[in-house]
């Protein structure tokens, strides 16, 4: 009943964790070196399978070597879990049971990179966790299985990942022996409610104030700590903008991007002429309720609006 696990994050730890939990026979893990320019705020399933006294690589389970080292363990399964590299056809033809992946949307929806942040990022109050069945297209095979859950508005990447660790090891109790064993569903994918998404790179955390406050709120908690964050610019001056709340309506009509103070904070209006205060910001290393930087966020500046 040996299976090979491929993970990295806190997912792949949960994953492995569940696996051993029910008597499965894990022969090895591959999973990926540490970036050290990497904001590393999750799990390493390296040092977790090194105490489970699990054999661990970082090398390319793609190539022929690994290949054949694999193919010498004979699994039953492979799971992968936020594995990052795409598996290629020879390694999914290699168990006898089935090849499957936990993907952290509700399936076809949200296939691709960075489920958790383009889901906030979209105001979806539903998130959850698909595993299913490998195949040459990423995240397009049969599903055996999902587990919803709520997304609050005010979640952030953080609060969603520990509903997702939940759904996660909820999913991998009910039907990881079902992978095993053979006898895993196939639930064909509806492939015209698929969408899929990309990687998300820092530069995309650049505030557009021409669309709605809520829109602009959703970018700040979709990529804030510990992503690299929201931001805009005030002059040359790089200001990060790490958490927003709605602020209703300004008197008068003012140009999207727009900066008021008062007693009671700084605000920015946006496209839709609804304002964001400015709860949290950082400018040049130092963090701290917008207040605190009135020499670059004065009355009646207007911060760039994005590219």
């Amino acid at each position: 009943m040996s299976v090979v696990v491929f993970g990295y994050h806190d997912v792949g730890v949960t994953g492995l964790l569940c696996l051993v939990k029910q008597g499965i026979e894990v022969s090895m893990v591959y999973t990926h070196q540490d970036d050290p320019d990497e904001n590393r705020w999750f799990g390493t399933v390296a040092g977790t399978a090194s105490e489970l006294g699990i054999p661990v690589s970082v090398a390319n389970p793609n190539s022929a070597e690994e290949l054949d080292r694999i193919r010498a363990l004979a699994p039953k399964a492979l799971f992968s879990f936020w594995y990052r590299n795409i598996l290629k056809q020879p390694l999914l033809d290699v168990p006898t049971s089935a090849a499957v992946n936990l993907h952290g949307s509700l399936l076809p929806r949200y296939r691709g990179r960075a489920p958790v942040n383009w889901m906030i990022l979209h105001g979806e109050t539903e998130g959850g966790v698909t595993l299913h069945h490998m195949v040459l297209t990423p995240d397009a095979g049969d599903i055996v299985d999902q587990e919803p859950f709520p997304i609050g508005e005010d979640d952030t990447p953080t609060d969603v990942y520990r509903e997702l660790l939940e759904a996660e090891e909820r999913v991998l109790m009910r039907s990881a022996l079902a992978v095993v064993d053979g006898t895993a569903p196939r639930i064909r994918q509806l492939e015209s409610n698929a969408t899929t998404f990309g990687r998300r790179k820092p530069a995309d955390g650049l505030i557009d104030w021409h669309v709605s406050a809520r829109d602009v709120r959703n970018l700040v908690r979709a990529v804030t700590e510990p992503y690299p964050g929201a931001f805009t610019f005030a002059g040359d001056t790089k200001v990060l903008v790490w958490w927003a709340d709605f602020a209703g309506y300004p008197g008068d009509a003012v140009p999207p991007g727009t900066v008021s103070r008062s007693s009671d904070g700084v605000f920015v209006s946006c496209g839709d002429r609804r304002r964001l205060r400015l709860r949290k910001v950082e400018i040049d290393g130092r963090s701290g309720d917008a207040l605190e930087f009135p020499e670059v966020l004065a009355d009646g500046v207007v911060l760039a609006c994005g590219a």
